[in-house]
Parts: structure tokens; C-alpha cells; sequence
């Protein structure tokens, strides 16, 4: 077939109807609830009370969503792997995306039910691989259904990010709810709309270019298959996300702690000015994410874009440390926001762009979901030995900004290629 290079003639080809990105937006911000919500309040309230002195709730809280981390990060790319070689009545990716949201669903149970860090280490596990399961079939749907509309669709799973952090905290905190509750609420919320976005997300099987190439006469059908992962701008890319998301963690995953023992926020009021600072990220998140991915749709430079993001991020953490106070803080958030939103949308659309096979989209795209988990992963462990090495949380503002320039810098080196259409 003939070739373009990435990012090209992208205002032409798959396009799909609004009623796809609702269904596709609505699927994305289930997943995000259930996952960030004990990440940002739960998780940290249930390991806060296991010893004595703050500093072991931290330090906890780093090793649990480690934990979590690394196994979703794991069962990605097999899942993902799966996902592309099944074909089944109801679809290839159609099937994971069902069974990851009921598993994350048990485990959501389990979690709330589960007492002490070991038991609520391991419940979170079953969390986190069911989310990776069902992550990698929905980011695939992307890469298998879209051209024109990648950033577009990039985007609406960024801001939903945000918004099911709001969406989750908000509720728990609004309505009073005790953990139990609040765990039980999450594993209704991603059965519901996760399984059901599943059912109403099309899941077609695809016509493969080289069958298509056969039928033309222009390509051999023996063509050798091609690897993303081999490609050197696709591999820098991946790393570069993974180093921005650290930088995100930094900055983000230890709220709760900062504002009790960081600025001294009273513990009984600290969790409404969470939320405010989540909404605050949130708006800037969704308006940010919504606007670049489709300035990127139109323009194909996402390249520029996902460099200035990250620049925009570090300066987060310069604002907190010149002025540790709630109100910086809260601007802080929304420069947080807006970069972060923006990063996500476009990097993740960039990805798609530099795919090299249909066979491996899920594969490929979970290796791309899970440089950002592993990124989540890692910061708040390292952060929390941050704070642990100082005894404060300067050291740990100052490496999330350090930390997002070098992936800014990082990302000049993806030079997108002539590569063969998709």
C-alpha cells in the first residue's frame, strides 16, 4: 500500500459517530473511577491507621499501589496479546473488556472487605490486573476504528481520567461513605457502565491491509510483520511517558499527606481540600486534554504539543516550591492539569500514529498504557522515599519538575518516519 508518514493526511479516513465517543468516554471514565479513587482517598486512609507515626502510612501506601502497578503492568501486554489473536462471537476485544471490568469488580469487594496492608496489598493486585485487562482492550478500539479522530479520542480518555477522580472522591466525601461503602459503590459503578459500554461499543473484525493488498495485487501476503516495539522512535516515546508520569506521580499521589503534614492542613478538613484541589486538576485536565488533542487532530504535529505539555507540567512543581501554601498549591493543580491533560491526549495519539501492525494494536497500545502505569507506579514509591529521606516533601516538588523536563527533552528525540499506512 502506499506510504505516508505519521501524523499526515490524519483528516482523512476511519471516522466514527458521536454516539461511539460517548459510549467509548463513559467506558474510560468507569475504569479511571475505580482505579484512581483508592489510589487518591482509600488506599491511603486505610494504611494511615497501621502504625503510629505518618512517615509508615506513607511508606505503605508506596509499596501497596507499587504492588498494584507492577502486576497490572505485567498482565497488559498478555492481555493485550490476547486480545489481538481471539475472535470470538462477541468480538476480540469486546470479551476482555467484559471480564476485566467484572474482575476489577471482585476485587473492589475484596478490597474494602480485606484488613491490614498484606490483605489489602493483595486485593489491589486483582484491582489493578483487571483494570490493565480491560484498559488494553479499550485503548485498542483507537488504533482499530480510528484515523482522522485519534486525538479526539485520545483525548476523551484523558479527561475522563480527571473527571472519574472527581467523579469517585466526590462521591465518597459528598455522601459520607465509610470504605466498605465506598468500595462497594466502585465495583457497582464498573459493572454497570463497564460492562455495558462493552455491549455497546461496536467491535468489528478488521480487514487487514495486507488481505487488502492481496486483493489489489500490490503486496505479498507473506510480507514479514514488523514490530513496533523494535522501532526506535516508538521505544523513546514509551520511555519518554513513562518518566512524565513519574513527574505526575510526584506531584499528585502524596496529596493527602502533604496537605496534613506538609502545609498543615487539620486531618478533619484535609479531605474537602483534596477535593477541591481534584477539581481544580480536573477542570484544567478536561478543557486542556479536549482542546490539544484536537488541535493535533487538525494539525498532526503532535510531536510539538507533547513536548510543550511536559514543559507546562514542571512548572508545577516550582510553583509549590516557592510558596508551599494551600493557595499555591491550588494553582499548582491547575498548571498540573493543564499539562498533564494535554501530555496524555497528544502522546497517546502520537503512539498511534507510529504503529507498525494491526495484529499487535492491543499489544503495542498496552505497552504505551503501561509506560504511563509504570510511571504511576514508581512515582509514588520513589516519592515516598523522598519525603522519607528529608523528612518533608520540598525534595519531592522539586524532582516532579526535574523529572518533566527530562521527559520533555526526552520526546525530542521521536523523529516520526515515512512508515507503511496502516
Amino acid at each position: 500500500m502506499s506510504a505516508k508518514p505519521p501524523g499526515e493526511d490524519i483528516r482523512s479516513g476511519k471516522k466514527v459517530g458521536p454516539l461511539w465517543m460517548v459510549w467509548f468516554t463513559l467506558a474510560w471514565l468507569a475504569i479511571w473511577t475505580v482505579q484512581l479513587t483508592p489510589i487518591q482517598l482509600l488506599l491511603p486512609l486505610q494504611l494511615d491507621t497501621q502504625s503510629g507515626h505518618w512517615l509508615h502510612g506513607v511508606v505503605w501506601s508506596g509499596v501497596v499501589l507499587s504492588a498494584g502497578g507492577l502486576a497490572g503492568i505485567v498482565a497488559a501486554p498478555i492481555a493485550g496479546t490476547l486480545s489481538d489473536r481471539t475472535r470470538s462471537r462477541l468480538g476480540r476485544r469486546r470479551p476482555w473488556a467484559i471480564g476485566g471490568s467484572l474482575g476489577a469488580a471482585a476485587g473492589l469487594l475484596l478490597t474494602g472487605w480485606a484488613q491490614g496492608p498484606l490483605f489489602v496489598g493483595a486485593a489491589w493486585v486483582v484491582v489493578s490486573v483487571s483494570v490493565a485487562i480491560a484498559s488494553a482492550a479499550l485503548t485498542a478500539l483507537i488504533a482499530d476504528q480510528l484515523d482522522s479522530q485519534r486525538g479526539s479520542a485520545s483525548a476523551a480518555a484523558s479527561s475522563a481520567q480527571a473527571v472519574g477522580i472527581v467523579v469517585g472522591v466526590g462521591a465518597v466525601v459528598l455522601l459520607g461513605l465509610g470504605l466498605g461503602a465506598s468500595y462497594a459503590l466502585l465495583a457497582a459503578i464498573i459493572t454497570v457502565v463497564g460492562v455495558g459500554t462493552a455491549f455497546l461499543l461496536p467491535d468489528p473484525a478488521p480487514d487487514h491491509p495486507r488481505i487488502l493488498a492481496l486483493h489489489e495485487g500490490r503486496e505479498p501476503i507473506s510480507r514479514a510483520r514488523i514490530s513496533s516495539l523494535l522501532d526506535h522512535n516508538f521505544k523513546w516515546l514509551l520511555v519518554s511517558r513513562f518518566v512524565v508520569n513519574v513527574g505526575n506521580a510526584f506531584g499528585t499521589s502524596l496529596l493527602l499527606f502533604f496537605l496534613i503534614y506538609g502545609i498543615g492542613v487539620p486531618a478533619d478538613s484535609a479531605e474537602d481540600k483534596l477535593l477541591v484541589l481534584i477539581v481544580i486538576y480536573t477542570i484544567f485536565v478536561v478543557i486542556s486534554s479536549i482542546v490539544l488533542g484536537t488541535i493535533s487532530d487538525r494539525s498532526g504535529n503532535r510531536r510539538f504539543w507533547t513536548i510543550t505539555s511536559a514543559l507546562v507540567q514542571a512548572c508545577s512543581g516550582v510553583i509549590i516550591l516557592v510558596s508551599p501554601e494551600f493557595l499555591t498549591t491550588a494553582i499548582a493543580a491547575a498548571v498540573m492539569g493543564t499539562g498533564y491533560g494535554a501530555y496524555m491526549a497528544v502522546s497517546l495519539a502520537f503512539a498511534t500514529d507510529l504503529l507498525l501492525d494491526p495484529d499487535d494494536h492491543a499489544r503495542d497500545l498496552s505497552m504505551v498504557n503501561n509506560s504511563a502505569a509504570l510511571g504511576q507506579l514508581v512515582g509514588p514509591l520513589l516519592g515516598a522515599g523522598l519525603v522519607a529521606l528529608v523528612g518533608g516533601f520540598w525534595l519531592l516538588f522539586a524532582a516532579a519538575a526535574c523529572v518533566s523536563i527530562l521527559g520533555a527533552v526526552m520526546t525530542l528525540t521521536v523523529r516520526p518516519k515515512t512508515l507503511p499506512v496502516r
